[in-house]
């Protein structure tokens, strides 16, 4: 039952947020009044804080409750859709996307730590993917509700859309209500622990670069299709329609197997190869007949989107395995972080960089993704190292002191941690080397 409302959670929402994004823009600078430039600056801006905070919002969600937390954040988004029908100028723009921001990272961290609460540690990844299939679904069918809204072109269609957006996300939080509560870790570990931990960093940043797949497809794909090929520019929404039908197909069937740090490492260097060859793909479109340019363009966006579903399969494997209990939150904040910087540098690079060099820049972007994906499973081998076995490490019983450590030497043997007994159980993947120095903050 609480898999089937996961499922159901992400539908709502995000049919509300495919909706939101097919009217927000338009309506801002149309009804609003909004120039294009101010909106994209407060954009990035308010992104740029709510990626700064994504670590903090995480713990947030460990002190808190995730399940309280994830529930606020929606709430959060729905005071800031419906704050854009007010909207009229610079300043009160800037507070409603920052609301939206702060929400939706600060949601995704949540939703992480409450699906791994409430989700038998084997069945996490597969219902992260069936997740992600009911997401794509709810925001093809909220796009589809914003096309008639577009189609209307009247500013109260506009209104009623965003606030029907806002009750669908306020629903979404009841629906959240329902799920069993997820208790708050005591107070000790500082907000920033996950950010000292040097190879989960690393596979943040790298994990980062990775979804910069995002923009290649929403952002440099369409204007790469529109002013340097021949292809008709309605290929745009085939390979969007493409990228959410593969999705929902193969996401749950591709995931498997990502559930330890050896399958996510797996799974993100095949997903930086198969982006790299999507690109490879993309370099000659510029240079040939219309149709040379259509095949390409379609295998690319099959690379693509394969390379997407195993990256996102390898982040959520790695996210879950490498997080010491207590800290599920932080360490989903932290991961949220890494693809946020993506999402954030992915526009620059693409529209300053890649498109400008033409094919060259296709073929820099190949190599930039195969790097991440090369190195991704050294940096969690690295990170794997320090696990025990390749297993969790879970803390049982009271301080314990002198003679009572079980072991022979001053940290208290092989079996014991902290001066306190130590079971291994399967599924987490948790190190040892950070806890002790991160709990004391």
């Amino acid at each position: 039952m609480d898999q089937l409302t996961l499922r159901l959670i992400a539908l709502v929402s995000r049919t509300g947020t495919g909706l939101a994004t097919a009217v927000s823009a338009l309506f801002v600078t149309q009804v609003s009044g909004l120039s294009l430039r101010s909106v994209g600056l407060t954009l990035t801006a308010a992104t740029a804080i709510a990626v700064a905070a994504s670590t903090w919002l995480g713990h947030l969600a460990d002190r808190l409750g995730a399940r309280e937390v994830y529930a606020g954040m929606l709430g959060l988004q729905a005071i800031g859709v419906a704050g854009l029908v007010l909207v009229r100028d610079v300043p009160a723009y800037a507070l409603v996307a920052l609301a939206l921001a702060i929400g939706d990272l600060g949601q995704r961290s949540a939703q992480g730590a409450v699906i791994h609460a409430v989700v038998p540690a084997e069945s996490r990844l597969r219902v992260r993917a069936q997740v992600r299939v009911a997401a794509n679904a709810g925001f093809a069918v909220g796009a589809g509700l914003g096309g008639i809204v577009l189609a209307t072109d009247a500013p109260a269609a506009y209104r009623v859309g965003l606030l029907v957006t806002a009750v669908l996300l306020l629903a979404t939080g009841a629906l959240i209500l329902r799920l069993p509560r997820v208790p708050a870790v005591e107070p000790g570990a500082s907000p920033w622990a996950v950010l000292r931990d040097g190879p989960f960093v690393g596979f943040m940043a790298l994990n980062g670069v990775l979804n910069i797949h995002n923009t290649m497809l929403n952002v440099a794909v369409p204007l790469w299709i529109a002013t340097q090929t021949s292809a008709p520019t309605w290929m745009v929404s085939v390979l969007l329609v493409t990228n959410a039908v593969a999705v929902i197909l193969f996401q749950i069937r591709l995931t498997r197997g990502s559930e330890t740090l050896k399958g996510a490492g797996r799974a993100s260097r095949r997903a930086g190869l198969l982006l790299c060859f999507a690109c490879v793909a993309m370099a000659p479109t510029a240079h040939t007949s219309t149709l040379a340019a259509v095949i390409l363009l379609l295998v690319a966006a099959v690379l693509h989107v394969v390379g997407e579903i195993l990256e996102s399969a390898g982040g959520w494997g790695a996210s879950y395995a490498l997080a010491p209990p207590g800290l599920v939150g932080q360490y989903q904040g932290g991961h949220a972080m890494g693809r946020g910087t993506g999402d954030l540098i992915g526009p620059t690079l693409f529209t300053a960089v890649v498109i400008p060099l033409g094919s060259a820049g296709w073929l820099l972007a190949a190599v930039i993704f195969a790097l991440a994906g090369v190195l991704i499973p050294l940096v969690l081998r690295t990170a794997s190292s320090a696990v025990v076995g390749g297993w969790a490490v879970e803390l049982e019983g009271e301080e314990k002191g002198g003679d009572d450590s079980g072991g022979d030497d001053e940290d208290g043997g092989a079996d014991s941690f902290g001066g306190r007994d130590a079971k291994v159980v399967a599924g987490e993947g948790v190190r040892v080397g950070i806890r002790d120095e991160d709990k004391r903050g």
